[in-house]
């Protein structure tokens, strides 16, 4: 079974948000591997929450069921974004038999997308 995710986000909204509200943001949507990779970036944040969103809508879910936190983005020392799933994120996974991971990020025209696909 192959099932796919993908999801887009305004990279300028982030940049709206007040500073105290954005940091609440960080801590409640990254774990700190990720805030420690993306170190505040405002096009880092966009993307990784577009994959952590892509891979919500490839396990079935959406954000809810699945925390923010259950899904975790880490950028490969060669760049290549990583999934690792953990709590209900991965117990989801393992219900549907979804074992292999794949995401993919970009930037462009002020905005983030993703797309995440997830195989048997």
């Amino acid at each position: 079974m192959i099932k796919c995710g993908v999801d887009a986000v305004e990279i300028k909204r982030l940049d709206e948000v007040k500073p105290a509200i954005r940091a609440r943001f960080i801590q409640r949507v990254y774990t700190p591997m990720e805030q420690a990779q993306l170190q505040g970036s405002t096009e880092a944040l966009a993307g990784v929450f577009a994959a952590k969103e892509a891979v919500a809508k490839a396990l079935g879910t959406g954000i809810g069921k699945v925390h923010w936190q259950d899904i975790e983005i880490i950028h490969a020392y060669s760049g290549e974004p990583e999934v690792r799933l953990h709590g209900a994120a991965a117990e989801v996974a393992a219900a549907r038999k979804l074992s292999e991971w794949a995401v993919s990020i970009t930037h462009d025209g002020g905005m983030a997308m993703a797309v995440a696909v997830a195989r048997d």
